[in-house]
């Protein structure tokens, strides 16, 4: 039996400012159109993140966004959390995230040259209404494979993602990324790549 123990922008410094939307209610149905506009806005961006056209994946972020990774650790059942408190994988706001992806593009960001060859998998796409007006909440799977030059051994990184998209102007845009991965030490050779 495994506990769930969301993760909460509220553990990071940097999540004081994040939307505090939280799900009402059961999972939209599959065919309501919703839930069918946030799929593939997660598809589409699956893509963008494949094909590490990172421009464009920002231009899909809120102004406040916040994009976070905790540490997972084990703990015993019962203790009421499974992630380090105030440690994170990723713990950005759209400048820090900005800042990483120029960085990604200077002759200094030797951890992607040659660049990673990545395919992200998405499932277990379920959507769900918030208490936040003009925002919803989206829960998938996703699955990393990356490879990276020709003798590093593959890597894969398994996780769950809690995303909030906000209606901004008739385009939904991600306001709010909570990462679970589902290791609690990573097989990767970096984190220069973003799930």
């Amino acid at each position: 039996m495994t506990a769930h123990i969301p993760v909460s922008s509220a553990d990071s410094p940097l999540g004081a400012h994040a939307t505090k939307a939280a799900p009402v209610g059961d999972p939209l149905p599959f065919a309501d159109p919703v839930h069918l506009a946030a799929h593939q806005w997660l598809v589409d961006e699956t893509y963008l993140l494949d094909r590490q056209e990172l421009e464009e994946w920002l231009a899909r972020m809120t102004g406040d966004v916040h994009y976070y990774m905790p540490i997972r650790v084990t703990t015993s059942l019962g203790t009421g959390y499974d992630t380090a408190r105030r440690m994170a994988h990723f713990d950005e706001d759209l400048y820090s995230l900005q800042r990483r992806v120029a960085r990604l593009r200077t002759e200094h960001a030797w951890t992607e040259d040659p660049p990673s060859r990545l395919r992200h998998h998405l499932s277990n796409v379920r959507t769900f209404a918030t208490d936040v007006p003009g925002e919803i909440l989206v829960e998938s799977a996703v699955l990393l494979f990356r490879s990276r030059g020709d003798v590093n051994e593959p890597s894969l990184i398994s996780a769950g993602r809690s995303d909030v998209l906000r209606d901004v102007g008739g385009a939904w845009r991600l306001a709010r990324r909570h990462i679970a991965v589902d290791e609690s030490v990573l097989r990767t050779q970096n984190l220069a790549v973003f799930l």
